[in-house]
């Protein structure tokens, strides 16, 4: 196993000057392909249970609290792996990374079809997040590898749309499996991991490790693409000798731009898991919305956002890598819009700032984890994603829905607002701070 997840070599072959380009043409759209069908694959295994959860409470006699035990297993276990997993795809060949995860998640899947076992369950969905904690570093790296700044935008807010729909797509395995199966809790699991296993086979077909392996020139190389470092140095190495812990300390740790992107994504997650989590008691509580309605205006939320996100995504490449100022333009109108969400009684323009805050969420929060990869060198970028990774899971996530419900039962939903009001202005704040760190770098890049 170890040795399948090796960095691989170097092609001894390489591709002929003449043919580089359409060659990387062609094996970018794999690329590609790989990576956003194959995160597809991972919001397949990791939303059935969430997705099934009233079958199962009604088939086999859980509780609301005994289901929730096993989600918060999955919760606080992903993002603590995230943050180790992260970092070790750092260390391995990412495509194989990638279909290794999916691999590993579709097996434990099939155990939590085969039992009805709480605590077992609970194991399992442990043991499974450290699995998926493999998938989105896994992938983020490859868009480092595969693609230069100028175009970088746009393909991570494309592979980025994969967690929308994701979500998309289980609810489709999940309606085909019930109705093939007459409604079988087992078969609807192994039907995910079916699906999944076939994904990842995809996923080992079509991607690839690094362009120096399948005989192309280094992005750096193809694209002049370098990294330019909080000291101001310049760098486009892809592999390292340093250890993890090295790498962590010198470019993550003390790296004042990575906690800042960091805090920045842990306050936006705050905000995006304020607002989805709690649409239906909120709408329906303070606002007067029908249960039924209220329940899909959840999924419409997410979905809303893909156009919108793809193109601030591209808006950002642009502006030459001006991430940080696409935020900052959303995060001041994603104020305005909770300003309206929270104090209009018109139900028509509650629904209309909802499908527009889809946006103005999800774009910032693709960006800032496009560009903590970029602010560390390549050999990185997985250290990097799962360090931002941690914190969105442990502290925005966990803020967002366990803060937010103490104090909404103590205080009434004015609370919500105050908090999702500072979340959003510290995010404002600190996206101040990047844009002066990354003009400063631009100028610097002009310079040289």
């Amino acid at each position: 196993m170890l040795s399948f997840l090796k960095p691989a070599p170097d092609a001894k072959v390489k591709v002929p000057k003449e043919r580089i380009s359409s060659v990387y043409k062609w094996r970018q759209t794999g690329v590609l392909l790989s990576i956003c069908i194959g995160y597809i694959g991972y919001y397949v295994i990791r939303l059935i249970f969430t997705t099934e959860q009233n079958d199962i409470m009604k088939q086999y006699g859980f509780t609301t609290a005994e289901v929730g035990m096993v989600l918060s297993c999955f919760g606080i276990g992903y993002g603590i792996s995230k943050l180790f997993m992260g970092a070790l795809s750092d260390k391995s060949n990412p495509n194989r990374y990638l279909a290794t995860g999916l691999i590993l998640s579709a097996l434990l899947n099939f155990g939590l079809g085969a039992t009805k076992n709480l605590y077992v369950m609970m194991i399992l969905m442990l043991v499974m997040s450290v699995a998926q904690g493999m998938g989105a570093a896994a992938c983020q790296r490859i868009v480092q590898l595969w693609w230069g700044k100028k175009h970088r935008g746009a393909i991570y807010s494309i592979w980025s749309s994969a967690h929308n729909a994701g979500a998309f797509v289980c609810v489709a395995v999940v309606q085909l499996a019930t109705f093939m199966f007459a409604g079988s809790i087992p078969a609807v699991f192994y039907t995910a991991s079916v699906v999944s296993l076939i994904i990842a086979a995809f996923v080992l077909l079509a991607g690839s490790d690094r362009p120096t392996t399948v005989g192309l020139p280094s992005i750096s190389e193809y694209t002049g693409d370098e990294v330019i470092t909080e000291d101001g140095k310049k760098t486009s190495l892809e592999l390292t000798k340093l250890t993890l812990p090295q790498i962590f300390v010198k470019y993550i740790l003390t790296n004042k731009v990575v906690w800042a992107i960091t805090l920045t994504s842990m306050s936006l997650y705050l905000v995006r898991y304020g607002i989805m989590s709690w649409i239906p008691s909120y709408l329906v509580q303070s606002k007067g919305f029908s249960p039924a309605f209220a329940k899909w205006l959840v999924g419409i939320f997410e979905l809303a956002s893909v156009p919108g996100v793809i193109i601030m995504g591209a808006i950002s490449d642009a502006l030459k890598g001006r991430r940080a100022l696409v935020c900052i333009a959303c995060v001041v109108l994603l104020i305005l819009c909770l300003t309206v969400y929270f104090f209009s009684s018109n139900h028509a323009f509650i629904v209309t700032v909802l499908f527009i805050m889809g946006t103005l969420i999800y774009a910032p929060l693709t960006l800032v984890g496009l560009m903590v990869n970029e602010a560390v060198p390549k050999f990185a970028v997985g250290s990097s994603t799962g360090f931002m990774g941690f914190f969105q899971y442990i502290f925005g996530e966990t803020l967002a829905t366990a803060l937010i419900g103490i104090l909404v039962s103590k205080f009434g939903w004015v609370a919500s607002n105050s908090v999702l009001y500072t979340a959003s202005a510290l995010a404002l704040v600190l996206l101040i701070y990047i844009l002066i760190n990354e003009n400063r770098v631009a100028k610097e890049a002009a310079e040289n």
